[in-house]
């Protein structure tokens, strides 16, 4: 399957994730938060990584730099390969405390969901990004600070030099959000980890951090996995999308395949539940029935089984792999042709712009 940049610029992947599995160890049993998931990333990608809260999405990206609680947490298997151009790519899975760190904000760079949380109330924005460029580029004060007001600006905070003895209080939501981006990107990483950036963010400002984005990863040439429960949030953004359920990915595809032709139900339930502009104002709003199930205690064979109303007496006792649809796409559904018939008679949201 090819899952390199569609952009072509190098055959090795930024990213070269196989059979990750990780655990949470808890006193009602153990949680299989992430069940042997693959995937590749090239470099300049925009990966989408889509699911209900739970699926495991954040958990199987913030576990490659070692950010989940060990313990409870687990990392039980499965590797990490990344390519940062100094030589062979290495595990980051592997890697020592030491050198993971310097990893970390240098080569790879997360925006939290909640800035709020994420920044320090106490310090000041400029002191918290020159901090960040300190210890990861090793420059001095006065050009730390210099770097601040450089990127502060670069994502549109308006009068960057004087913002930069505010406290985080001081800004809107929006604002923080970008403060977060200025200090992910002031060290120029190869890897942007979003992880759910724009949830807590009204639709407008969801917007700007999206096309934001979008312009940073244009401008720099890094990739960036987004991590999101919603696809309409990526659909002007990813390249391809990784579907994940109870711990698993359910299908991958380029972002024009999931909207033109979705393989799995479980996708075809997300893009049905996106709201829909072209629908009248009292439509009732679709949604996917059931719930999550126990990730303790999951279902045997497909984990999706109960809530889907293509399942078989098949689909009870195996669980499927992902199964190649063409050279790009794949999905983990025994009767996807079915699956995609179905989306094809249906009226599909609007996709990704052309």
């Amino acid at each position: 399957m090819t899952l390199n940049s569609p952009q072509g610029k190098q055959n090795t992947p930024l990213l070269d994730v196989q059979d990750l599995e990780v655990a949470f160890f808890t006193k009602d049993g153990v949680v299989a938060a992430v069940n042997g998931i693959s995937y590749r990333l090239g470099h300049g990608d925009i990966l989408g990584i889509v699911g209900e809260s739970g699926s495991g999405k954040s958990v199987s990206s913030l576990a490659l730099l070692r950010l989940i609680p060990e313990p409870p947490a687990r990392i039980l298997g499965g590797r990490a390969l990344f390519a940062d151009g100094t030589g062979a790519p290495r595990d980051l899975l592997k890697m020592a405390p030491e050198e993971l760190r310097g990893v970390r904000g240098r080569q790879i760079a997360v925006i939290f969901q909640d800035p709020m949380t994420s920044l320090n109330p106490v310090m000041t924005i400029g002191n918290q990004i020159a901090e960040a460029i300190r210890v990861n580029l090793g420059q001095g004060g006065r050009a730390a600070r210099k770097r601040a007001i450089e990127v502060l600006s670069h994502v549109g905070i308006p009068r960057a030099a004087e913002r930069l003895d505010d406290y985080p209080h001081q800004f809107s939501g929006g604002m923080r959000q970008r403060v977060m981006i200025a200090m992910a990107i002031s060290c120029e990483p190869k890897l942007l980890i979003a992880d759910e950036p724009t949830t807590a963010l009204d639709v407008t400002i969801q917007a700007q951090i999206v096309d934001l984005v979008k312009r940073l990863q244009a401008e720099m040439g890094m990739a960036v996995i987004w991590i999101t429960h919603d696809l309409g949030v990526i659909a002007r953004l990813a390249h391809r999308v990784n579907v994940m359920y109870a711990g698993s990915i359910v299908e991958m595809a380029p972002i024009r395949e999931i909207f033109r032709a979705p393989s799995h139900p479980y996708t075809l339930g997300l893009l049905n539940s996106v709201p829909r502009p072209d629908l009248p104002r009292d439509a009732e709003l679709a949604y996917i029935e059931g719930a999550p199930p126990d990730m303790v205690r999951l279902p045997s064979g497909c984990a999706f089984h109960p809530r889907c109303a293509y399942r078989r007496e098949r689909c009870l006792s195996e669980k499927p792999p992902l199964l190649p649809i063409d050279a790009e796409h794949s999905a983990a559904c025994w009767y996807w042709e079915e699956v995609r018939a179905a989306s094809a008679r249906a009226t599909p949201p609007q996709g990704p712009a052309t």
